[in-house]
């Protein structure tokens, strides 16, 4: 049966195994993709084989910016557990994905992980025993670029100004990571979210019965606060409450251009496991 590229990505997926040796489990089981991961399981892929399947939903975020401040990376990568995020092997795999992603200027996961980083991540599999992938790069490039990575390594941020100094940027990438703003300047949240911010305003029990105009005042009043509360340059700068964001990095001679948040995780539904069924599941299979 002719081994197809299509077949070969699957068992791959599968089992977190390199491709060549996907392939030749594929011709010695003739193309029956489940036999050759019984195959595999035999030999020596057993654990990749078992666990690549496994939400990877823990890890790090990483970040590193260049001297002169004139681009930075940030970047998640992940493990299913916190155990292995804190694995020296783990901790190294991700200072080389963030090396080649600082040098290469390469945001693309794919691109960037062709070659010899893939082999180290499945070898890193292999050795580890739990599904790890690097799931996002961001590349900033601005006049003035600086990151923060909070202490337990599950929270970083990457800011843009359009002037002022990287040790400026990173003050306000540290207040990113701690408030969580939504967007840089009022103008800039999205329609749908204030549409759905002025229907909650409206179903709230004080506007019931109030004449339209006074519900439109009272809204509108609201709306400024949560556009304040929601927008960077409105925030109280965290390390000093008595000026907001914008006026901190104006008076620093820029205005902020951007910002990427990352948290580990955020977006991933984790599988809940029930492990007394997975292990008699294993100890049925091994009988």
């Amino acid at each position: 049966m002719a081994i197809t590229a299509s077949m070969v990505k699957e068992l791959r997926e599968r089992t977190g195994l390199p491709m060549m040796e996907c392939k030749k489990a594929l011709n010695e089981a003739d193309g029956d993709i489940e036999k050759a991961i019984e195959d595999l399981r035999k030999a020596s892929g057993l654990k990749a084989a078992k666990k690549a399947g496994r939400t990877a939903a823990d890890g790090v975020v990483a970040a590193k910016v260049a001297e002169d401040g004139s681009y930075g990376v940030l970047v998640e990568v992940n493990s299913e557990t916190d155990f292995v995020a804190r694995d020296e092997g783990f901790k190294a795999f991700v200072g080389k994905v963030v090396d080649k992603a600082f040098a290469d200027r390469q945001e693309d996961v794919a691109a960037l992980m062709e070659g010899d980083l893939e082999e180290a991540r499945e070898a890193l599999v292999q050795k580890i025993g739990e599904n790890i992938g690097v799931r996002r790069i961001q590349l900033v490039e601005a006049p003035v670029v600086g990151a923060y990575v909070h202490s337990n390594n599950r929270i970083a941020a990457i800011v843009a100004l359009s002037g002022g100094d990287v040790e400026t940027a990173r003050d306000v990438a540290m207040h990113v990571t701690a408030v969580n703003p939504q967007v840089v300047k009022p103008e800039d949240m999205p329609t749908d979210v204030l549409e759905k911010e002025k229907d909650i305003i409206k179903a709230q029990p004080d506007m019931e019965g109030k004449p339209a105009e006074i519900v439109e005042k009272m809204m509108g009043g609201r709306i400024k606060k949560f556009l304040k509360e929601n927008s960077l340059v409105e925030q109280p700068f965290v390390k000093n409450p008595d000026v907001n964001v914008g006026k901190l990095v104006k008076d620093a001679g820029g205005d902020v251009a951007s910002f990427v948040r990352f948290e580990v995780g955020e977006g991933i539904e984790k599988e809940d496991v029930d492990f007394a069924a997975e292990v008699a599941a294993q100890v049925k299979a091994s009988s």
